[in-house]
């Protein structure tokens, strides 16, 4: 499809999109509702400058640190007392909070962030090089607050008693304990289940059905171990300050590989299906 086609494409698109406003506003929202205010809040984040989307994303690498804390806290407090499958399991519990904080808050998550970032793209509002800029700055931000607060609850977990450096050691190792190829068909789906997250947050009308959506489908990543980039990388970069089974080479491959199938994730199975199943209902 030539730039011409794709321009004619779009305008279609859009004219449609335009049409989707409900006059019932106590009703569900519609399929071309829902992606209407993604492209709008998609694009309202690519108008934003670099330093607020990278403050942002910065913020929000410190929030979901708080999901870390408590997967500490709740691993050390249930050691020794039920079997340690049972403990990773659990933490399914209390895994959604650093998100809830994150997408309520507004900060900018990699993960909540990629496929509402590509439907400006695909409407060809926005170019593919834009969309790889600003995931590079969310994605340098989303690291910088990861690591300081990695550092910080590490140190916090020793100072108040919580857990020590084995238990930070356990959930770093279980991160990268498997090979890349899982990791990565893992990384995919956990992109496609945040990808989901932002689309039925955008479907949502009241604060307690996002709270809900939000802990159901972290809970499902937490409790199926699905690689999630972010708090991911902050589990592997403690666990590398702590333990000699995760080396800097490890790190990184397992964070480049999740970081990956995320994107894939969410941008294929939520952003290109969710886009292209609306263009194909238009006669163009």
């Amino acid at each position: 499809m030539d730039n011409k086609q794709k321009n004619e494409e779009a305008e279609k698109v859009d004219k449609e999109l335009d049409s989707q406003d409900s006059q019932d506003k106590t009703m569900t929202k519609t399929h071309g509702e829902i992606l209407k205010e993604q492209i709008i809040e998609g694009c309202e984040t690519y108008d934003r400058s670099k330093s607020s989307i990278l403050l942002s994303s910065f913020t929000a690498g410190l929030e979901i640190g708080f999901s870390f804390l408590m997967l500490c806290s709740l691993f050390s407090f249930l050691e020794g007392k039920v079997a340690e499958e049972t403990i990773f399991k659990l933490i399914a519990f209390v895994y959604p909070i650093g998100f809830i904080l994150v997408v309520l808050g507004k900060s900018i998550l990699f993960t909540e962030q990629t496929s509402l970032l590509a439907l400006p793209v695909l409407n060809n509002r926005r170019s593919v090089w834009s969309l790889f800029q600003i995931w590079g700055v969310v994605i340098l931000g989303n690291l910088a607050g990861g690591m300081l607060i990695a550092l910080t609850v590490s140190w916090l977990g020793s100072g108040l008693n919580l857990f020590e450096a084995e238990v930070i050691a356990k959930i770093g190792e279980h991160f990268v304990d498997y090979d890349i190829l899982t990791i990565f068909l893992s990384a995919i789906m956990a992109g496609w289940l945040m990808g989901l997250l932002s689309w039925l947050v955008t479907s949502s009308k009241e604060t307690t059905a996002e709270i809900l959506i939000i802990y159901v489908i972290t809970a499902v990543m937490g409790f199926t171990g699905l690689h999630h980039s972010i708090i991911g990388h902050i589990e592997i970069f403690a666990g590398m300050l702590v333990s000699d089974k995760i080396t800097f080479l490890v790190y990184l491959k397992t964070l480049g590989t999740a970081l990956a199938g995320n994107a894939i994730g969410a941008t294929v199975f939520v952003a290109l299906l969710k886009y292209r199943a609306f263009v194909f209902n238009i006669k163009m």
